[in-house]
């Protein structure tokens, strides 16, 4: 049996410290990375840098060419509501390209799969449901658990107007963050099953990263000692669900 996890994916709200999780596995040696965290080489999957192309698109659609925007309203909200789970759609292609690839690839690399949803826009069990099966089957779930005012805090503190487009520095307007992201089904859709999350007739294991004292910003001890015990946690019942 593999000693690396094959897919990972990375949920919780904005500014949980996802991202600052996923460049702090991108620096690590790969041996160390393997033996402490049971992670191989890196493919890193993430709906945020589609989703600000549509954005972009839009922009570029109205002001420069004076065609309809394809995606987005002016104030940036999805003019379509399924669009939410394209997005997922697109990040299950970009694994099943990936795998075309690369056959073998969860013999030698973890594909991080990461994404926020909220219950405005159909929440964390619309957004499972549109993942494939090739990836329900491989699938463990790493949440990071903030409540939404640390959310609103970091999302404020990390905006930089210079760079809307960058992984670590987007942010959005208080309002909109509110809307989209204050209430949240992760809590609930957990609770139905503490050994996992159904996903295609899947149950795909989970572990809580608990982040309420923000142990991401600062990067340190305490950080890495939870992240290794959350994804040992989560590495056995991993194991557990295939060996079972």
């Amino acid at each position: 049996m593999t000693d690396i996890f094959p897919i990972l994916i990375v949920n919780g709200r904005p500014a949980a410290g996802k991202s600052e999780l996923l460049d702090f596995l991108r620096h690590l040696p790969d041996d160390r990375r393997r033996d402490q965290f049971h992670m191989g080489r890196l493919v890193e999957l993430d709906d945020f840098p589609m989703l600000w192309t549509w954005f972009e698109e839009d922009a570029l659609l109205e002001t420069k060419l004076g065609r309809p925007r394809l995606h987005t309203t002016p104030d940036g909200y999805f003019i379509h509501h399924d669009l939410w789970h394209l997005l997922i759609e697109r990040l299950a292609l970009e694994y099943d390209k990936a795998l075309r690839d690369t056959p073998d690839l969860g013999a030698t690399h973890t594909v991080l799969i990461e994404f926020s949803r909220g219950s405005e826009h159909g929440g964390y069990r619309a957004a499972y449901a549109h993942l494939s099966e090739a990836i329900a089957r491989q699938a463990a779930i790493f949440y990071i658990d903030v409540p939404y005012e640390e959310s609103l805090r970091k999302n404020r503190r990390r905006f930089n107007p210079d760079r809307p487009d960058s992984i670590l520095e987007h942010g959005l307007p208080d309002s909109k963050l509110e809307r989209l992201y204050k209430a949240v089904d992760w809590h609930d859709l957990a609770a139905e099953s503490l050994d996992g999350i159904a996903i295609h007739g899947q149950c795909v294991p989970f572990a809580v990263f608990d982040n309420h004292d923000d142990v991401t910003t600062r990067l340190g001890p305490v950080f890495e000692a939870r992240l290794e015990a959350t994804l040992a946690t989560l590495w056995e019942r991993w194991r557990a669900g295939r060996t079972g």
